[in-house]
């Protein structure tokens, strides 16, 4: 039987082309129930205050930072989206007066338009929010060298080399309401995947890369970071692959109920808790990464119930 075409998109695969039967178990998860998915290799941890959440998102970047030596480099790539956590990392260094001389950070994604990487003067540059909400505010005598901080170009073959002969201890992210990291979307539904989304097997491959952005995605980063302007969204990005995702030691997923809805942290917890791999959803695919760990904020968890507005 042919899939369903999605009701948000009908020329794109996405979550709601998924079985209803998925999606309704999905639904009816109480937090409780959300947190007992822990399993082997895939953790689901709760944080109570955003204070503690944010905090124990920028401590991954300091127990990161603190294993690398020059003969052993270390590394964190990170998100912007959350971003809360990037002033603490700055106030942390400083504070402890960390010595980032040997530390390796990799940017996860960088919007595209025209064939290349928006610059760092442009309004929703991810580059320049991670410099100005984290990177300038490090003491000079403490900062990371800036050749070893890596952001994604339109010519990818530099990013790509750069995560040879290094460790990246974490890869850090949130969710999109399409269910990505990074910017890993759904594919179009066209050519030959007109009947069905890539294989998992065949999705794991890709590496950083530029991708065509899912409507989805434009209309979420108009309404975080726009002001709901969508115009102003580029409709490509450059974002780390997989294949540098299963490179991470760990993968840690942060979720404080701002970028994903309460339907969306349940259901990609659900199938990562019972391998159920469909690229339709993305974030799916870490079923197989040994090391995943998703974070909430237990007060942006929300219901599923409805309630009209």
């Amino acid at each position: 039987m042919p899939r369903k075409l999605s009701t948000i998109a009908p020329d794109w695969w996405d979550y709601t082309t998924l079985d209803s039967d998925l999606v309704e178990e999905a639904a009816r998860l109480s937090a409780d129930e959300l947190k007992g998915l822990s399993r082997d290799g895939f953790r689901v941890v709760f944080h109570d205050t955003l204070e503690a959440f944010y905090l124990a998102e920028a401590l991954e970047y300091i127990d990161a930072w603190r294993q690398s030596t020059a003969d052993n480099p270390v590394g964190i790539c990170g998100p912007v989206g959350p971003t809360e956590q990037l002033p603490l990392v700055a106030q942390l260094v400083n504070e402890l007066g960390l010595s980032l001389r040997e530390a390796h950070f990799w940017a996860m994604d960088e919007w595209c338009m025209n064939g290349t990487e928006v610059p760092v003067t442009h309004p929703l540059s991810f580059e320049r929010a991670n410099r100005e909400l984290c990177f300038d505010r490090i003491r000079p005598e403490l900062a990371i060298p800036s050749r070893q901080l890596y952001f994604p170009k339109a010519d990818t073959s530099a990013y790509i080399a750069s995560w040879e002969g290094k460790r990246c201890a974490v890869m850090q992210g949130g969710q999109g309401d399409v269910k990505h990291w990074a910017f890993n979307d759904p594919v179009k539904r066209e050519g030959k995947y007109r009947d069905a989304p890539p294989a998992p097997d065949e999705y794991r491959q890709l590496r950083t890369r530029r991708v065509n952005l899912h409507p989805i995605t434009l209309a979420q980063n108009a309404r975080t970071s726009g002001g709901g302007n969508i115009a102003l969204v580029p409709t490509h990005a450059l974002t780390v692959g997989p294949v540098e995702t299963w490179r991470a030691d760990k993968v840690s997923i942060w979720q404080a109920g701002n970028h994903d809805s309460p339907f969306g942290q349940r259901l990609t917890t659900l199938m990562i808790a019972k391998g159920i791999k469909d690229t339709a959803v993305p974030m799916s695919l870490l079923a197989d990464h040994p090391n995943v760990q998703f974070n909430f904020f237990r007060g942006g968890l929300g219901t599923c119930q409805v309630e009209m507005h």
